[in-house]
């Protein structure tokens, strides 16, 4: 499959990915590499996993880092209640020593948590490893095994390798740095908010039955607000809320009704400040600006 062919087949799926991106997911599946996708959130990083998951037709298995993160939460864990209630089990039976330790560090009282999982599958999955800049530094060393060798190491069991190998693909938002060591195992791109042709794309995708005139209304508006000095920037999944409010309360003109407007931003608005800073008269001023 080319790059055009996959940008295709994105588009099919809802997802208007630009060729930079289409390029850089075509070369990750090429040559079977982790793909790192940074940039602002709500540009629409998570989404391309979903959409690309449904293009291969294939199992999406996400991680969601968070501060903390660490190896029996993300790779595997034993299910201590069921080793238990065996130990106990075969002591009543009589059956101690090695036996007994076999059976409980068995794959059977494996729990696999989505690293492993990811490695597990029959058919390759894709593995999404969202926001690894939200875990800590010392995970990264976690990952750095399965990006480069895809097995998992069990000190009961031993060496787990890949049935097949995912497709792996890595968000950050930038909150903190990322190793040079992660880094250099991944291919990567950076995910920019887009441009108006490309965002009124992604919302006649999405929304195929929006007026024309609205539809542009809502895009330069969007655009315009992003210029604003705000706390949390509206993203893409923000904009497509934002069109389905106004959609959904018969409004096709931004212009004529200041006040439902108004009310219309808590889909793009998410902090006290933000809201308070676009009083209706900034947002009337910015959607007499939008067409």
């Amino acid at each position: 499959m080319t790059w055009t062919e996959l940008q295709t087949a994105l588009g099919r799926e809802g997802y208007v990915a630009s060729d930079d991106l289409s390029v850089a997911l075509q070369l990750a599946l090429s040559l079977g590499r982790p793909l790192l996708l940074e940039g602002a959130a709500g540009v629409g990083k998570t989404e391309i996993a979903r959409t690309l998951s449904a293009v291969k037709d294939t199992q999406l298995i996400r991680l969601q880092c968070y501060e903390g993160l660490d190896a029996s939460q993300a790779i595997y864990e034993w299910n201590y209640q069921r080793q238990l209630l065996s130990i106990r089990a075969s002591a009543e039976a009589g059956e101690t020593g090695k036996a007994v330790e076999d059976r409980i560090f068995s794959k059977e009282f494996l729990l696999e948590r989505p690293l492993l999982a990811a490695i597990s599958q029959d058919v390759p999955p894709v593995l999404l490893i969202d926001e690894i800049d939200r875990a800590d530094e010392e995970f990264e060393a976690y990952l750095l095994e399965i990006l480069s060798d895809f097995q998992v190491s069990i000190p009961e069991l031993g060496t787990i390798k890949a049935k097949t190998r995912p497709i792996v693909i890595l968000t950050s938002n930038g909150t903190r740095d990322l190793s040079d060591a992660l880094r250099r195992r991944c291919l990567y791109t950076y995910v920019e908010y887009p441009d108006r042709t490309t965002e009124l794309a992604i919302l006649k995708a999405r929304c195929p039955q929006i007026d024309a005139l609205l539809g542009a209304q809502v895009i330069g508006f969007v655009q315009k607000l992003r210029e604003e000095d705000l706390e949390k920037t509206p993203g893409v999944a923000e904009m497509l809320d934002f069109a389905a409010a106004l959609m959904g309360l018969g409004i096709a003109d931004l212009t004529r009704d200041p006040a439902t407007l108004q009310a219309t931003l808590t889909t793009l608005l998410k902090t006290q400040s933000d809201q308070a800073q676009i009083t209706t008269e900034v947002a009337s001023r910015i959607a007499g600006k939008a067409a």
